[in-house]
């Protein structure tokens, strides 16, 4: 079990062994008549449970399930994932967001294949070692896959664990998630931890809901402080957010020739690897036709006419929201010489969806080429 570090000042959170043993047993129960056929409930291969996980991360089952199928029929094991070209993966991933998670996934198949023999680890330090695996992942794969004893704490779990014993430690806040573990690490059923876990996250996907909680159905109701005070409404607690800053940039859907440009963004940073059209920031007060054509000309070295606006897209991102204004530009002079970006292509419209594209890219696309002029769905040169 990895060690936990204490918040300071507070006394740890116990949980009578009567108690415990009693949520254990009617969990258990429920769940076994209750979860749902998810594809990844079928399988005892851990690559399978892996991918699953990494993909629910922030992502709800129903979003989840289809794009599983897909990942699964394209990259059917660890071998096939780790020599798989990288921006393969991110179009099987495209859609579901935060892509950093894609990007781990393959660099992670790549070190199990390469340095463990193919062979998925079954122990805390094998599994930690890999891209992208923290703990939250690495106790999910490992309880389910291997029958290891570690308790998983995400967001439905930690909702659980504040109603069930009105636990006022903000969910929102990183310090306090130390002492959630601790208190699912009490909980857990170490003789049976996988069906544990995932019997904790389906009773806060299911019946103890972010609203409108199902009480009267729950399975630990009889156990439950807030269910008991009526105050099931006033948990789990949470620190108030700052409103979310808005970003604005300007993008230049160029045409040359009947065919458009788009470009790569740099591996390493937000949305790396993915496709866009060229453009940048727009500071307050600057004219974003203006910032098209100036950050145009210095990511990719090319003079550009910039013509009518053809979208303003929105988009929000977890730590901010995006406004995004398209214009439509016709190259004028210069050939491509890169300052930032990692490619870049000019491809006919048509083709440009066969790219892993980013959210904000995507709306985008979809707004913009019904408003293009004939002559850019030719395939020129």
């Amino acid at each position: 079990m990895p060690k936990t570090k204490r918040t300071p000042n507070l006394p740890p959170f116990r949980i009578a062994p009567a108690t415990r043993a009693a949520i254990r047993r009617a969990l258990g129960r429920w769940y076994s008549r209750n979860k749902r056929d998810l594809p990844w409930r079928r399988t005892a291969d851990p690559y399978a449970i892996w991918v699953s996980e990494v993909m629910l991360q922030q992502t709800q089952v129903k979003t989840v399930t289809p794009y599983f199928h897909r990942f699964m029929r394209r990259f059917p094991d660890l071998v096939t994932l780790a020599r798989a070209d990288l921006q393969a993966v991110f179009k099987q991933w495209e859609g579901l967001g935060y892509y950093s998670r894609a990007r781990h996934l393959h660099q992670a198949a790549g070190v199990v294949v390469d340095q463990m023999g193919a062979h998925f680890p079954d122990t805390w330090e094998g599994v930690r070692q890999l891209p992208g695996v923290g703990e939250y992942i690495a106790s999910a794969v490992l309880s389910i896959a291997f029958g290891r004893p570690y308790a998983v704490a995400d967001g439905n779990v930690k909702r659980v664990l504040a109603r069930l014993f009105q636990l006022t430690w903000p969910v929102n806040k990183p310090s306090a998630h130390r002492r959630f573990q601790e208190t699912a690490n009490q909980l857990l059923n170490r003789n049976d931890p996988g069906d544990h876990n995932q019997a904790m996250m389906e009773l806060g996907a299911l019946v103890c809901t972010p609203r409108q909680p199902g009480c009267q159905g729950c399975p630990v109701a009889a156990y439950c402080r807030a269910m008991a005070d009526d105050a099931v409404a006033d948990f789990p607690k949470r620190t108030k957010r700052a409103p979310l800053p808005e970003r604005r940039i300007a993008l230049g859907v160029v045409n040359k020739s009947g065919r458009l440009l788009v470009i790569q963004r740099a591996e390493g940073g937000l949305l790396g690897g993915l496709w866009e059209f060229p453009g940048g920031t727009v500071v307050d007060g600057e004219d974003p036709r203006a910032v098209c054509r100036e950050k145009i000309k210095a990511r990719v070295n090319l003079k550009v006419s910039v013509m009518e606006r053809l979208a303003t897209v929105r988009h929000t991102y977890t730590h901010f929201k995006l406004r995004m204004d398209v214009f439509n530009c016709q190259w004028q002079t210069g050939r491509v010489r890169l300052n930032g970006p990692a490619g870049f292509r000019w491809i006919s419209p048509r083709r440009i969806s066969d790219l892993p594209l980013h959210g904000a890219m995507h709306k985008a696309l979809y707004s913009v080429l019904g408003r293009l002029s004939p002559d850019t769905e030719e395939s020129g040169g």
